[in-house]
Order: C-alpha cells, then sequence, then structure tokens
C-alpha cells in the first residue's frame, strides 16, 4: 500500500462542470462551479495546458487556465462533498489550485458566486466594501447562498453521486466568514477549513457586526482547522485569533509564516500586488480619514517578492486542508495521524514555516 501523502495530487484526472441555479425562494440565480473526479480517459489532460480549461473572471480582464477539464465525463463513484464560499470582492474559481487538489483525490468541489458580492460588482462600483447596509445585506444572504448549493448537490442537480454525511466546508475572508455563520443553522457541515476567515473582534474594531454576528452555537462538534496568515495586511491576525478562541473544540489554527491575505488564491502574486496597485489608485478619491487608513494598511503590504512564494502556501493548503477533511469525513487514521504529529517539523522538512497552535483531533 502507498504511503499516505495529501501533498502530492491524486489520482484522479479532474473535470469541471458550470451551472447556474435557481433559488426561486429568493427569486436569484447563483453560479455554480464543480470540481470531479474524471475518468481514466482524461489521464494526464488535466495538467496538460493544451486541454487545461480556460475562463475569464472578469470579461476583458485576461484569461485564467485551472488544473481541470470541462464538461469531462465523470468517474463513476459516490464522493465526499466540500462546499467553497470566495471573500468580499472575490469570485467562485478564485482558489481552483485547492478544488482541483481535493478532486484528484476522490472529492466533489462545489464553489458559488455570491451573486452582489464578486469581483465583477466591485468593479462596476456597486457593493462597496465600506458601506453597513451592503455588508448587512451579505451577512444574511451568503449562509443561505452556501445551504441553497448545498440542497441541489444533495439533490443530484450537478449529476454526481454524493454521500450526505461527507459534508465540509471551506472560505477565504468574508467565505472564512460564511463557512463558520452556516454551520449556526446547516447541520449537515461535518468539518470546516477558514482560510484567513473575517468577522473576528479587534482592538481596532470592536463594534465588527461580523463579529457579533457568529454564536458559535452550532449543536454538533464540527472539527475546524483554520489557516491563516501572518503577515495579513487586509485583516488582522488577532481578528483571527479571536475567531479560534471563540471557536469550540476540537480545534487548530496554522499561521503561515511571512504570508499577506492573497497567498490563499490561485496566482498569489499578481493577486497580492494587483490589489495594491488598485487600492493605492482608489486612495486618491477617498476623503481624508478613509486615504489615511488606505495608506496605513497599503504601508504595511510587502510587495509578493519579499514574502513567502505561493507554491509554499498552495502546499500547505492542498496538503494539510486535505488531510484534515480525510481526517474528519472519511476516518482516515494515517490522515489523523499525520495532523497529530509535529505538524511544524513536517512542513519544515518542505520548507513550509509555520506557528501552531493546536490540533484536538477526536
Amino acid at each position: 500500500m502507498a504511503e499516505y501523502n495529501p501533498f502530492e495530487r491524486g489520482p484522479h484526472p479532474v473535470g469541471t462542470r458550470q451551472f447556474n441555479w435557481m433559488d426561486n425562494k429568493r427569486n436569484q440565480s447563483i453560479p455554480v462551479d464543480v470540481w470531479y473526479p474524471a475518468t481514466a480517459a482524461y489521464q494526464g489532460q488535466d495538467l496538460d495546458p493544451a486541454t487545461q480549461d480556460r475562463f475569464e473572471m472578469v470579461p476583458g480582464m485576461g484569461e485564467s487556465i485551472q488544473q481541470a477539464i470541462k464538461d469531462a465525463v465523470a468517474e463513476p463513484g459516490r464522493y465526499a462533498l466540500v462546499v467553497f464560499s470566495h471573500g468580499f470582492g472575490g469570485e467562485r474559481r478564485q482558489s481552483t489550485f485547492f478544488y482541483s487538489h481535493l478532486a484528484s483525490h476522490g472529492y466533489v468541489v462545489a464553489s458559488m458566486d455570491h451573486v452582489g458580492n464578486t469581483t465583477l460588482d466591485m468593479i462596476s462600483g456597486s457593493g462597496r466594501a465600506g458601506d453597513l447596509d451592503v455588508l448587512e445585506k451579505f451577512i444574511q444572504s451568503r449562509p443561505v447562498d452556501a445551504s441553497f448549493v448545498i440542497d441541489q448537490m444533495l439533490a443530484g442537480r450537478s449529476g454526481l453521486d454524493l454521500m450526505p454525511d461527507q459534508v465540509g466546508m471551506s472560505g477565504h475572508s468574508f467565505g472564512g466568514w460564511t463557512t463558520l455563520k452556516t454551520l449556526e443553522t446547516d447541520h449537515r457541515i461535518k468539518a470546516i477549513l477558514p482560510l484567513a476567515p473575517g468577522g473576528g473582534f479587534t482592538s481596532i474594531d470592536p463594534d465588527n457586526v461580523m463579529a457579533k454576528s457568529l454564536n458559535f452555537q452550532w449543536g454538533q462538534m464540527v472539527p475546524a482547522l483554520y489557516i491563516v496568515a501572518e503577515l495579513d495586511s487586509i485583516l488582522p491576525l488577532d481578528g483571527m485569533l479571536d475567531l479560534y478562541d471563540r471557536n469550540p473544540e476540537p480545534k487548530t489554527t496554522i499561521v503561515l509564516l511571512n504570508a499577506d491575505h492573497f497567498h490563499f488564491n490561485d496566482s498569489v502574486e499578481q493577486s497580492h500586488d494587483g490589489f495594491k496597485m488598485m487600492m493605492a489608485m482608489m486612495a486618491t478619491g477617498m476623503d481624508n480619514d478613509q486615504r489615511q487608513d488606505m495608506e496605513t494598511m497599503l504601508a504595511n503590504m510587502k510587495p509578493s517578492s519579499d514574502l513567502v512564494a505561493g507554491s509554499r502556501a498552495y502546499a500547505l493548503i492542498n496538503g494539510i486542508g486535505l488531510a484534515h477533511f480525510d481526517a474528519v469525513l472519511r476516518d482516515n487514521q494515517e490522515a489523523e495521524n499525520l495532523l497529530s504529529s509535529d505538524l511544524v517539523a513536517a512542513l519544515a522538512e518542505r520548507d513550509i514555516a509555520i506557528r501552531l497552535l493546536s490540533y484536538n483531533q477526536p
């Protein structure tokens, strides 16, 4: 039997499908992309640029490529499901490195757009990050989006057969908060992986409405693994440690050293430096207080060249994120053994520097 190695790409080629599902209760159409194990006939095609799927997140803003084959035939079987929630002003395809890694190991991943809170919405000027009414709107709607997608996936709308008792959830930034909030009302979720989540209390924002909206009363035990960035210039690290403190056991937090907020996205370096440039341009049109806050944030952002390489972040998220879902959803003893080992030393062997708070696997 091969040694358990969640850091390597799995044995399955990966397919991807796109859907647009209508939530009739809210009269809202929700775009959803799904990643899944494809048949052996596609072996290697998901890793070949000539056959990989290409798409535009924002029309006219350049093409992206992912390690998946569009509309590939699915490998028959029943699979665990992981639902992913993007950040404020993000997009459902923001972290395809992680979705495709999970799918290559036999998971199905579904990621939805939170309509009105996407990259395109931000560029168009709607859904401003500083607008409290906008924030309150998405505090209400985001968890409903996630549960709606779980409903559709378990009902077979994607054409894939899923295990209803093996559902996990992950998300980045506002999507990390969405993961925590969805647990309050959706007890189908059995394991969570918040990535640089928002919604923690901090000394600079003690009245944070996102923080106040979380109660951590889940009605069940849900193992939580947080992965966060040491130098997060957008969401202070102490806010994420507050979330960890309030989170019930079992839980752990892994801090990736010398990393920032965009180390959880595809094209880390491009995303990080592009965001910094865009925010610097936007600051010129702000009032004095807003401009001062923005300039302070930008001053704390190192250039991507001074941060840990995106490949190190991907290795951490892919390997340890997969092991967490394997241990909880699949009851994989080898995964549990890895997570209970000396992770600092194990990851240092892969040239990944972390700080670990704890891992408490039941």
